[in-house]
């Protein structure tokens, strides 16, 4: 096999959506694997590309009538060379996730071998293909999550949604879908980006710091066990930051230069470093609903164009998509679990994805 026609037969390019999957698992459990989180997209990757193999393989006499120019059927690559090379990325996957994290890491990396297995010789022409595609990229966002899955269970619905619409809608790719198809893609990526930053919004929402604090005294003892992270996470950026905070919620004007002179019990909190409210929540907050913005307005206009006109040509457009817009939901996920600066990494993919797009088909 040449390396270009390896490159097409596993869609090389698209693997590069699957990092983010493992690595909102792992934010939203707290990193529980440390520096070895790093090996996780990579055990991904390879799983990634062994279900692209066999799903050639699987595929190979369909594909001789549908799809001449893949690989396979036009004779560059033989189904006995697919079919062993999706067997050695899934053991390549395995032992990378067995260096990662083990026996914890293992006991998903296992049913996700399986799952993506099964999808592609048993269950992708069933009614429950686009369910066992949603569960195998659920299951690689808990691959991240070190046996902490309660902790990514959101983080892999909202992936697991998405899936689910782009492979509903991507069944009419060669001979077009049903409005129906578009919209209930619409509705799971609606679904999928609400996931990601109502509960990042919600934990954002704080009180006008411009208010006096005897305007506001009940609004504070409600909540502050909230301003708790206030003064110790700006002293811990710059140590004249904390008697900023409190003179913006000072009463007429005049500046509370010490946090003393917040009301004893707000104090008291202050004091103990309760962690329970963030001005940098806001930051991730807000940073989580951009990402999922972004993430809406692009898979979902595309998917509203296939519901529109759901010829062949449009659905691909779409499925392709949506394989690309996977990436802005996973940095809004890793941002809302509090990890902006990887968020941003993650979606600093996309543009290399789009360009690769061009020269080796995601889809």
């Amino acid at each position: 096999m040449r390396f270009r026609d390896v490159v097409e037969l596993v869609r090389a390019p698209a693997a590069l959506t699957v990092p983010g999957d493992s690595l909102a698992g792992a934010a939203a459990a707290g990193f529980p694997y440390g520096a070895r989180t790093a090996v996780t997209p990579l055990a991904s990757a390879c799983l990634y590309w062994a279900g692209m193999a066999l799903n050639d393989y699987a595929d190979r006499d369909l594909d001789r009538l549908e799809r001449p120019e893949r690989p396979i059927p036009s004779g560059r690559v033989t189904p006995s060379q697919a079919l062993g090379l999706a067997a050695g990325l899934t053991a390549a996957g395995l032992g990378l996730a067995a260096a990662a994290g083990g026996r914890p890491a293992l006991r998903v990396a296992v049913p996700l071998a399986a799952t993506v297995w099964a999808y592609d010789l048993l269950v992708k022409p069933t009614p429950a293909g686009p369910v066992a595609m949603a569960a195998a990229r659920g299951l690689d966002v808990l691959l991240g999550a070190g046996g902490r899955e309660r902790a990514a269970a959101l983080p892999a619905l909202a992936v697991a949604v998405h899936t689910a619409g782009v492979t509903v809608l991507s069944r009419g790719e060669v001979h077009g879908a049903s409005p129906s198809s578009g919209r209930f893609a619409v509705g799971a990526t609606a679904a999928a980006s609400l996931a990601a930053a109502l509960p990042a919004l919600r934990r954002a929402a704080v009180p006008s710091g411009a208010a006096s604090v005897r305007s506001v005294g009940p609004a504070l003892s409600a909540v502050h066990p909230a301003l708790s992270a206030v003064h110790p996470a700006l002293s811990a950026v710059a140590p004249d930051r904390s008697s900023r905070w409190s003179s913006a919620v000072g009463s007429d004007r005049r500046p509370l230069t010490r946090v003393s002179a917040l009301p004893s019990d707000t104090t008291a909190d202050l004091q103990r470093g309760n962690r329970r409210f963030l001005p940098a929540g806001s930051a991730r907050g807000l940073a989580a609903a951009g990402f999922a913005g972004v993430y809406a307005a692009t898979v979902g206009r595309a998917q509203l164009g296939a519901a529109r006109q759901p010829d062949a040509a449009t659905v691909r457009s779409a499925t392709g998509a949506g394989v690309r817009g996977v990436i802005p939901l996973q940095s809004a996920l890793l941002a809302r679990a509090g990890a902006v600066v990887l968020a941003g990494a993650v979606v600093g993919i996309g543009p290399a994805v789009r360009a690769l797009s061009k020269v080796v088909s995601p889809t």
